[in-house]
């Protein structure tokens, strides 16, 4: 059984040497190497390496280790804002909605847009709620599992 910084480690191998699109993909070869794991444990190592679906053309997409810099900055951003104005999260399959303090939820769902994440299809803010739409079921537990912490610190 592979730590953590191990399994991440292979990841970033992988997508430095080949082509690999989707997380399922990613599982794939994972698998083929013998590491056991599920696309939930892929898809939050994706969030922590930072990674990011490239264009390569004809409508697809390769991942790749993105530019730190920038994005760190709306990750603290982010995590201040949930501390503070971020009430409530809730989920239904890949759905979540984002409770906010009045007048805040535009904010946070510019922040969660500005990620530029692939498991998050979409958000949509009002002035106190947000829609996001996950792009699984899997994905969708996971990100509310790490918005939960945001809130909490």
């Amino acid at each position: 059984m592979l730590s953590k910084e191990q399994r991440q480690k292979r990841i970033q191998d992988i997508i430095a040497r080949e082509s690999v699109s989707t997380q399922a993909e990613l599982v794939e070869r994972l698998r083929a190497e013998g590491v056991q794991v599920t696309q939930a444990t892929v898809s939050r190592d994706i969030n922590e390496l930072r990674l990011v679906r490239l264009p390569i053309g004809k409508g697809r997409h390769r991942y790749a280790l993105a530019q730190v810099s920038g994005h760190n900055d709306v990750r603290d951003q982010l995590e201040r804002l949930f501390q503070n104005f971020v009430r409530d999260v809730d989920r239904g399959e890949n759905m979540l909605v984002i409770r906010t303090a009045d007048g805040h939820a535009t904010g946070v769902a510019l922040l969660l847009d500005k990620l530029r994440r692939d498991d998050i299809v979409g958000t949509i803010a009002g002035e106190d709620t947000i829609f996001v739409v996950a792009r699984t079921t899997t994905e969708g537990e996971a990100l509310m599992e790490e918005l939960h912490a945001l809130m909490l610190g």
